[in-house]
């Protein structure tokens, strides 16, 4: 039988028309390709808005801030909380250099409490944020996220501090935690006094203070500023502790000055017996640890801690001494609200180095499926003010407490 070829001239041919297909193909490929790429990521035109992906292919897609277009990506997509929420936003005081310790804490607050309820985020800073932090909070933050620049008046001296003798007090403090530093005083000043004037702060009723480096040990189901402002809680914390008594040498007589020309702001059920032993004579030390609080802005806002805080601000203790925030709002909160106002979270793991708080209770750790270990729990130990808090309060202790009080 004849061999069946194919003559040379039609070899070419039908090469030329495969080629000429593949190129089609391609074509359409390509095509296809730059539709799927711009419903994810929006139009390329250089001022394009960040947007909230979806896992429904036909979902409307949620506008974000606008950036560069070097910025652009796809934001992580969850169900829309559809309850009703608590005008509460979280607050972080940071630095552009702060933003490898926030990845972390930021994922650990958004999967374990954030991402089911979509509250919004507040960064402040004395100077700009740059691109890079803003587009690495914006895509890890479930909830809006908004930057503000903290005012000069609200990060320096005020114009009643005798520069020389603040750097005098630097120099004797050189040997105490951040003694001598001007940054760490002008943050104490702006976290006790400032912050809640923030006009980005100005819509909201509570916040959630978290700092970087710092994270939550157990999933938090719960809403908890629902649960602030349906049971009338004005402060919320997790760890409390002793001051070092040499940075607060006269911040308690100030208080009582104060306090003697304004009884009319001394509640009624206080806990003076939390921060006092002896009906206040003097102070005991002990303050909730601000690098976490839960708390009323209204609280802050209020004629008593305006006039606290201004008092204070003008004996000049954040610069002649090193007033730290923290006993000034405990202070405030242990005399100015109700004890029935001021919660301690014993659900929440919690972590900001050194210390650690982890529910004693394995019944809680196994439900909210807690990554902690409760031999490191601090709160009943003796530099905490846990035990003191739960006996001025008659608060039932956990069962086992005096196991993890060693």
């Amino acid at each position: 039988m004849a061999k069946f070829t194919i003559p040379v001239s039609s070899r070419r041919l039908y090469k030329l028309l495969g080629l000429f297909a593949i190129a089609i193909i391609t074509i359409v490929i390509i095509v296809k390709g730059t539709d799927i790429t711009s419903s994810l990521s929006g139009p390329i035109d250089g001022k394009s808005d960040y947007v909230q992906g979806s896992k429904k292919a036909n979902a409307p897609k949620k506008a974000r801030t606008k950036y560069d277009d070097k910025y652009k990506y796809v934001k992580y997509s969850i169900p829309e909380y559809k309850g009703e929420k608590v005008r509460a936003t979280f607050v972080t005081l940071a630095r552009n250099k702060d933003l490898n310790g926030l990845r972390e804490t930021i994922k650990s607050f958004e999967d374990r409490f954030n991402s089911k309820f979509q509250y919004d985020w507040i960064f402040l800073n004395d100077s700009e944020f740059n691109d890079d932090f803003k587009v690495t909070m914006t895509a890890l933050i479930s909830g809006e996220v908004k930057f503000g620049i903290i005012p000069k008046e609200h990060w320096s001296f005020p114009s009643w501090i005798d520069q020389d003798r603040a750097a005098d007090t630097r120099k004797e403090m050189k040997d105490i935690i951040y003694g001598d530093s001007i940054s760490y005083r002008n943050m104490c000043r702006f976290e006790s006094g400032f912050f809640w004037r923030h006009p980005l702060l100005d819509e909201y009723e509570y916040y959630w203070r978290v700092e970087p480096d710092t994270k939550l040990y157990c999933d938090v189901d719960y809403d908890i500023f629902r649960f602030m402002k349906d049971n009338d809680k004005k402060y919320g914390f997790t760890i409390s502790i002793h001051e070092y008594r040499a940075t607060i040498p006269t911040l308690w007589d100030t208080t009582v000055e104060f306090i003697n020309l304004h009884p009319e702001y001394v509640a009624e059920n206080n806990m003076l017996d939390f921060v006092s032993n002896d009906d206040g004579m003097s102070y005991n030390l002990c303050h909730f640890w601000s690098n976490f609080e839960i708390a009323s802005l209204d609280f802050w806002r209020s004629d008593a801690y305006r006039d606290y805080f201004d008092y204070l601000d003008h004996a000049g203790g954040f610069f002649y001494e090193r007033w730290g925030d923290a006993p000034v709002h405990s202070i405030a909160a242990a005399l100015f609200l109700n004890r029935t106002q001021v919660h301690h979270f014993d659900d929440l793991g919690y972590y900001h180095g050194p210390f650690h708080q982890c529910p004693t209770d394995e019944k809680i750790r196994l439900a909210n499926r807690c990554d902690c270990d409760p031999n490191r729990d601090f709160t009943w130990r003796g530099y905490s003010c846990g035990k003191k808090y739960y006996k001025v309060n008659n608060l039932a202790k956990p069962k086992n407490w005096a196991d993890y009080s060693k």
